[in-house]
């Protein structure tokens, strides 16, 4: 049985995020086709939690070779849309302007397919919040449904 998502995702209204992507990008660098946030929803540090979201597209990099005829979004890119939700949290939450690379990734588990057309909505809970390390458990979830969990460790450099 999966475990209980992180937050009651029909509480946010993502028509209207927090933080639109011109503001992510202040705080996450990846761009162009590495950009995999399409907003930041909510940031709620005092419950440690931010929400985010990516709108897959039938036109990303990604689409003609996984697979031909019947594409699936990779599970390193869902992996990677959770990391730079944790980038967003840490520098926002920090104020520091280090590149947050990966330190870890902790049992990661996929549970369904992302397809083009799907919203892939990603919550990531701080666990840990240090100037040297940051520790986010990570979640993806598809029209409520849970796609991918894992652990997400994080060391700026």
């Amino acid at each position: 049985m999966p475990p209980q998502i992180f937050a009651d995702l029909s509480a946010y209204d993502f028509s209207r995020p927090q933080f639109s992507i011109e503001e992510v990008r202040k705080y996450v660098p990846q761009r162009y086709e590495m950009e995999m946030l399409s907003a930041v929803v909510a940031f709620e540090p005092d419950k440690k939690i931010a929400v985010g979201c990516k709108t897959v597209s039938g036109d990303e990099f990604w689409v003609r070779g996984h697979i031909p005829g019947r594409p699936l979004l990779p599970g390193v890119l869902m992996i990677e849309a959770a990391a730079q939700l944790s980038t967003f949290y840490y520098k926002f939450a920090t104020r520091d302007d280090r590149f947050l690379g990966f330190g870890a990734l902790d049992g990661v588990k996929f549970r369904a397919q992302v397809l083009p057309g799907d919203r892939l909505d990603i919550i990531v809970l701080n666990t840990d919040l240090r100037p040297r390390c940051a520790v986010f458990q990570a979640q993806g979830v598809v029209a409520g449904r849970l796609v991918f969990e894992g652990v997400i460790t994080g060391m700026p450099v």
